[in-house]
């Protein structure tokens, strides 16, 4: 299941479960679109893998499967 992280590893944006700009690679690094389109150019910086928009969970299921509330602080300026 995926964590749903709430923040950006590159610029630290706020990225609560219900957004549409979130963008995730295969092992959940998560990033914002503006930082994965732009600064990253498609490319996680982590792993070398692409990007795709997470999925949005539906809130009667963030009742009983919660986003996380870790923040993953940013590594990539």
């Amino acid at each position: 299941m995926l964590e749903l992280r709430p923040n950006c590893e590159c610029c630290d944006c706020d990225l609560p479960p219900e957004s549409d700009q979130a963008m995730i690679c295969t092992f959940e690094c998560t990033f914002c679109r503006s930082c994965a389109e732009g600064k990253l150019a498609g490319k996680c910086p982590n792993c070398g893998g692409g990007f795709e928009t997470r999925p949005i969970r539906p809130s009667a299921m963030l009742e009983k499967f919660p986003a996380s509330i870790k923040r993953v602080m940013p590594k990539h300026g």
